[in-house]
This record gives structure tokens, C-alpha cells and sequence, in this order.
């Protein structure tokens, strides 16, 4: 069999490449302007190479008991890994992917074509324009996973789109959210409030040397109205290859602490990573 070789393509945000995985046979790496957006292998769509990825996973294994079909909006689409993970995973799942770039759409159609039958629909249009146009009570778990080159857009952190995502979720619906920020977390920090303002359960997970402010990463935000299972994922987060903290309740409130929510008016997205922080060589 020919050796997969690597595609590149000038798409609306970007050039955009895949990039084979010489240990795995039909597993690519999508990377934008350099950077990695997404990781999926076609023949197991259930592994899950980016440690974020994972960990946005462990939160949908323990929002319902295991298999049972969810609704599931994604906001920011890449390779669709998520997605595809939840169509393996919870077979039956009704999902819909909202990607700005299409441009990305065409090539990941083209190159990592979705089975028949998975149960996933691409829209393209702005997330937070068809977030507002989706019916009250339509999801159960809300992904945003959505980065302008390696920011998150600052129309997709405010009060207003929390609002907004906890009127389109069922009442024990989840959202989870993927963020990136560093020491002294102005971002991270003003979104555990912004979200709080929203919804009574937050929790964050995270690195340590990302929580301690070592280094520039990724932290994933989950909110909801009813109780979280903070337990179940925590005991994911700390098993895996590399350990993440759970962090709620009274030290969620003190990482926050002094934090203002932010609206429309005054949100920013998330700062520039450091050079190198998620390059690719």
C-alpha cells in the first residue's frame, strides 16, 4: 500500500496541513498556520492523542450512564475528533458541528470523510450566530472548541453567549469548554467568573504546572446547573498518561477570586500563546 503523503491547503483561516502519522495507519494530524488543531485516527476514531481532547472526553463519559445517545452541539469543528469520538462511543448521538472555515470543511470532507450513517451534520456559519438561532432546550452537552488561529474569539466569552448556551441546553445539560491561557490567568480567571455569573457548578481541569502558572496551556471549563461528577472525572483526569487536577468549589472560587464576569462591551479572547507553546516543528 502507498505511503499517505501530507496535504496542504490555503483555507479561510490559514494554510492548513495534514500530516500522516507514521505509527498509525489512517491517523492524521491537522495543524493551521502551524499550529495543531486536530488528531484523529480513522480506523479508531475512540483514540485520542491531545491530552485536551481527553479530557473534554472524560467529561462526556460521565454526563449520562455509559452508551446512552446524546444530543451534542459542537462549536469550532477541525478533523470533527469529538464528534466522531461521541458517534463510537454513544452510537445513536444526534450531532451538530458548527465551523466557521470552510475552506476546512471541504478539506477534512474530502481527505477524513465522515461513515455513513454517524449521525454528524457540519454546518458552516459562526458559532455564536447559530448558538443564538438553535431552540431552547435542544442539547444536551455543548463542546466549544473554537480558536481563531490560537485565540479563543472574544464574541465566544462573554455573560451574553453564557446566557445564551444555558438557554440551548437541557436543564441538566453540560457545557464544556477548551481555553488556553498562562500565569497571571486574567483570561482563565475572568471566565470562571463569567460562567459563574451563569451557572451554579464550574469546574476546571487542568495541568498543575499549567494551574501553578509554570507554563502557558490548556485548561477545560465545564459548567452546568445541576451537580457535576467531579469524582468520576477526576479519577479520569489523574489517571491519564498525563495527569490533570480537578479543581471546584472553594479552590475554584480562590483561583478566581477578585475576577469580574465579562459582557459583550469589554470581552477580549484569550492572549497570544508564547512562541513555541503549540507549534509543530
Amino acid at each position: 500500500m502507498d505511503e499517505p503523503l501530507p496535504v496542504t491547503r490555503d483555507v479561510d483561516s490559514g494554510t492548513a496541513k495534514l500530516l500522516p502519522d507514521v505509527d498509525r495507519d489512517r491517523a492524521w494530524l491537522l495543524t493551521v498556520d502551524g499550529a495543531p488543531q486536530s488528531y484523529i485516527d480513522l480506523d479508531d476514531p475512540a483514540h485520542l492523542e491531545f491530552e485536551y481532547a481527553r479530557r473534554l472526553a472524560y467529561v462526556l463519559e460521565e454526563v449520562a450512564e455509559p452508551g446512552r445517545p446524546l444530543d451534542v452541539l459542537h462549536l469550532g469543528g477541525g478533523a470533527l475528533t469529538l464528534p466522531r469520538y461521541v458517534a463510537v462511543t454513544r452510537p445513536g448521538s444526534v450531532q451538530r458541528v458548527v465551523e466557521a472555515d470552510r475552506g476546512l470543511i471541504a478539506l477534512v470532507a474530502e481527505h477524513l470523510p465522515l461513515p455513513a450513517g454517524s449521525g454528524i451534520a457540519v454546518t458552516a456559519g459562526d458559532a455564536r450566530a447559530v448558538l443564538e438561532e438553535s431552540p431552547d432546550a435542544s442539547a444536551d452537552v455543548i463542546v466549544a472548541d473554537v480558536f481563531g488561529g490560537s485565540r479563543v474569539p472574544a464574541h465566544l466569552t462573554s455573560a451574553e453567549y453564557a446566557r445564551t448556551a444555558a438557554r440551548v441546553l437541557r436543564p441538566d445539560g453540560h457545557y464544556v469548554a477548551n481555553l488556553a491561557d498562562g500565569a497571571p490567568f486574567t483570561f482563565l480567571r475572568s471566565q470562571v467568573a463569567t460562567f459563574a455569573s451563569v451557572f451554579p457548578h464550574l469546574c476546571l481541569i487542568a495541568e498543575a504546572p499549567v494551574l501553578r502558572g509554570r507554563r502557558f496551556g490548556n485548561a477545560v471549563l465545564v459548567a452546568a446547573h445541576e451537580e457535576l461528577p467531579v469524582a468520576a472525572v477526576a479519577r479520569r483526569a489523574a489517571a491519564d498518561a498525563f495527569p490533570a487536577r480537578v479543581e471546584h468549589g472553594p479552590r475554584l472560587a480562590r483561583f478566581a477570586a477578585g475576577a469580574a464576569p465579562v459582557t459583550d462591551a469589554d470581552a477580549t479572547g484569550s492572549p497570544e500563546p508564547p512562541a513555541g507553546a503549540f507549534g509543530v516543528g
